[in-house]
């Protein structure tokens, strides 16, 4: 059973937050191994088993790039560990950014870190514009594959900006 379907939710790029939570409590609630203390090894075991599922979904849906992640695992167009090549142009355009960052790093200036931050800011608005749409209105059997395989490419674009990102912060 995927996520969506122990949501019993629609599978979705966007799943709605509130909707989201309720059933996590819900489902929290009703699979919590602690009801499960005076039934069976194998009752305990599956309770146990949907309670961790329940905690993984929970937690893939708080966070949009992993929910992005998810719904193109399930569709079989993302693997993980999977060596994706981006386009030489957004690379080049990273290596720019890289450069920055390493001569902000070395100035020490609050000022060149704020404006590379913006710059990863800008870039990130950039590589979202095109698919801004399917995500947000993504429908199950009418989104193409095609159409997921850009936001396959937006998915690893955007890695590669929280990396940047994330070596900045340290």
């Amino acid at each position: 059973m995927n996520h969506f379907e122990l949501f019993e939710i629609p599978v979705t790029l966007t799943p709605n937050t509130s909707e989201v939570k309720k059933k996590f409590y819900s489902l929290s609630r009703k699979y919590h191994p602690d009801f499960y203390t005076q039934e069976n090894e194998n009752e305990q075991a599956d309770a146990l088993e949907v309670s961790s599922q329940v905690n993984k979904a929970f937690k893939v849906f708080q966070n949009r790039d992993e929910t992005i992640k998810y719904v193109l695992q399930l569709k079989g167009l993302l693997e993980e560990e999977e060596k994706y090549n981006l386009p030489p142009d957004f690379l080049m355009e990273m290596m720019d950014l890289n450069e920055q960052m390493m001569e902000a790093k070395m100035e020490g200036s609050l000022e060149a870190t704020e404006k590379l931050k913006t710059a990863v800011a800008a870039v990130e608005a950039e590589i979202y514009a095109p698919v801004k749409e399917i995500i947000e209105e993504y429908e199950e059997g009418k989104t193409t594959t095609e159409e997921l395989v850009s936001v396959k490419d937006y998915y690893y674009k955007k890695k590669y900006l929280r990396r940047i990102l994330a070596t900045m912060d340290r």
